[in-house]
């Protein structure tokens, strides 16, 4: 779900969130790229209203400020603006309310202070299908601009890292990088937009930067002498930019490069292998709600919070008799109003997020809350970071089930996965990898 707006009050620029927040350790994780943009302005799915394609966050502020529209995991979508003309078309048929999940803010205050959100999301079957076949046809004008460049036998560039020439298929330049020059940037057949590619690789050159680091330096001796002892003869891959010119990017609706690669290829075939021996759990790394402090257990994230910062979640829980999902909309609290630079007890608004620390110290605010009603929102189910590992491991010892039975305004609809699965197997994906079988 995401992180879009969290706050009552969206009046203040630095109120209004239109993208998920992530911790800076996972920022580089981030979905496959979207389609390139054509340049038309696209119109908002509510009015009349316009913005060039290069803003889209301007359309999506507008459309939480003036529309209470909110659309979830925006980066995963392949091509925005068909997106957008398809639930505008959508949104004349039928009223909001039959897509959209309804959020009403501040509901145990006045009435006059609540205000109703609407959000869009792939929990929807109709949203989850249109994301699905957007991501499908993004992939097949991939696969095809790729055959184009595999088969193009005009091609005609220079090294980057010498003065020689070469002319016909695109590889015979990419070899010749790998092995004179030990520069690597993936096989031919993996790449996509291989000029403008290595366009962009060679334009950070001229600039003097690392084509790893990214450093910038005086001269062009200096930076080939760093690259060569750093040994940054290589690109970074946790660098996103560089994501929409390899096909592993475009594969699958919501997975990077390494959650593809690292998958095994046993999970094409149901329930074939029901062994669980192998599982390994990922690391948790939480990060502390004060400062930048990280641990790999919640036990050491909890000491340091206490003997740091003088804040015991654990004693919260039990002095106020916290439910799960009460834990989980205070941390989400605490968490954007510290993102904010207001402290969460008094609302005093600071120029720094150390000197709101300060002040939590000095005035005694760390274990301090405003009344329940304040922060037990529903607006805080969403959660300020989308990688809070925090929120994972808040204990449920008692089994609380408060959930959606909670409030009525959050509903849960049930999703139709029989479509997803017939759209699975017509896939480009899917027809490449049943030609392949039958030849084998």
């Amino acid at each position: 779900m995401a992180a879009q707006m969290h706050n009552t009050n969206l009046t203040g620029e630095q109120d209004c969130i239109l993208e998920p927040l992530c911790f800076p350790e996972q920022l580089c994780g981030s979905a496959c790229p979207a389609a390139s943009s054509d340049g038309h302005p696209v119109t908002c799915v509510l009015c009349s209203d316009s913005f060039p394609s290069p803003e889209k966050d301007q359309l999506l502020k507008h459309m939480v400020l003036d529309h209470k529209l909110v659309i979830a995991d925006v980066k995963l979508i392949a091509d925005f603006p068909r997106y957008m003309l398809y639930w505008k078309k959508r949104f004349t048929e039928q009223p909001i309310t039959d897509f959209c999940s309804v959020i009403k803010t501040n509901s145990e205050g006045p009435e006059e202070q609540q205000e109703l959100y609407f959000l869009l999301c792939d929990a929807l079957p109709e949203d989850r299908i249109l994301r699905e076949q957007l991501q499908q046809r993004r992939l097949e004008e991939v696969l095809e601009q790729q055959q184009k460049e595999r088969d193009d036998a005009t091609f005609h560039r220079t090294c980057m890292f010498c003065s020689e020439e070469f002319t016909g298929n695109r590889s015979s330049l990419l070899n010749h990088m790998a092995k004179e020059h030990s520069f690597s940037i993936g096989l031919p057949d993996n790449i996509v937009y291989c000029t403008e590619f290595l366009h962009t690789l060679e334009l950070k050159l001229e600039n003097m930067q690392c084509l790893y680091c990214e450093k910038t330096f005086r001269d062009k001796t200096t930076l080939k002498d760093h690259m060569r002892k750093k040994q940054h003869r290589r690109i970074n891959a946790r660098n996103n930019d560089y994501d929409r010119f390899y096909i592993i990017n475009y594969l699958e609706l919501g997975k990077t490069w390494e959650e593809v690669q690292s998958e095994d290829d046993r999970e094409m075939f149901e329930d074939e292998d029901d062994d669980w021996s192998d599982w390994q759990a990922h690391p948790v790394c939480a990060v502390c709600l004060f400062c930048e402090q990280q641990a790999e257990t919640m036990e050491k994230m909890y000491t340091h919070m206490e003997e740091t910062h003088e804040f015991d979640l654990h004693k919260l829980k039990t002095d106020l008799n916290l439910k799960f999902y009460q834990q989980v909309k205070l941390v989400n609290y605490i968490r954007r109003e510290l993102h904010q630079c207001r402290c969460y007890c008094c609302q005093e608004r600071f120029e720094s997020k150390e000197e709101l620390v300060q002040h939590l110290v000095n005035k005694g605010h760390v274990m301090q809350l405003p009344e329940v009603s304040h922060w037990d929102q529903p607006q805080y189910y969403f959660p300020t970071y989308e990688n809070d590992a925090l929120l994972t491991a808040l204990s449920d010892s008692e089994s609380e089930s408060e959930g959606p039975n909670h409030t009525s305004e959050v509903p849960v609809i049930a999703e139709d996965i029989s479509n997803l699965k017939v759209l699975k197997q017509n896939s480009v994906l899917g027809k490449l990898l049943k030609d392949r079988s039958g030849s084998s």
